[in-house]
């Protein structure tokens, strides 16, 4: 192949690359992509709180966690905790797996299972496992703790969350008071 060949392919190469940016462009001009500043249609995800200690935010719609937790059945709750379960177990003086063991953990301090090596993030929120906190944790683990180890994605249904809160409350006694009903 001599030079002419090679310096064609070079050119019809380059040629076709600004034909790409020059596309590109005239596109943009056309279309002007531009982000509205406010959404047309806001979409409610549920919100839980920031891992800087702020209490959680209730879901706008739908009923209270009182409510639902009132309404709970922990024998769902337990069908619901064989999600649970390949990484937890609810004995008395159980051992860990991969995640802590779970007896009494309703209003037991964050990270105070013996024996477990828990994650920096959950340590420094600190304070005790609530029935509004176990509901934020459990309806989106990292948002609540950004930067705990808990890889579970998660339980969207309110209605099963507050079983499988009400079959944890089962294990051991909990005298924390269940939320008001309103």
């Amino acid at each position: 192949m001599n030079n002419f060949e090679l310096n064609k392919i070079a050119g019809a190469v380059l040629a076709g690359a600004l034909l790409v940016v020059a596309v590109n462009e005239i596109a943009n001009i056309a279309v002007h992509p531009t982000a509205p500043e406010k959404a047309a249609y806001a979409i409610d995800t549920g919100t839980v709180a920031a891992s800087d200690g702020a209490a959680p935010a209730a879901v706008a719609e739908g009923p209270s966690l009182g409510v639902l937790l009132a309404a709970a059945d922990p024998a769902k709750g337990s069908k619901v905790f064989k999600k649970c379960g390949s990484c937890h177990t609810t004995e008395e003086g159980g051992a860990n797996k991969i995640g802590p063991n779970l007896y009494a953990i309703v209003g037991k301090a964050k990270g105070a299972s013996a024996g477990f090596s828990y994650s920096g993030a959950l340590m420094e929120k600190g304070g005790d496992w609530s029935y509004e906190d176990l509901n934020a944790f459990l309806t989106k683990p990292k948002s609540f703790i950004k930067g705990t180890k808990m890889s579970f994605a998660g339980i969207k249904k309110p209605t099963d969350r507050a079983n499988l809160i009400a079959f944890l409350r089962t294990l051991g006694s909990s005298a924390l008071p269940l939320p008001a009903a309103n």
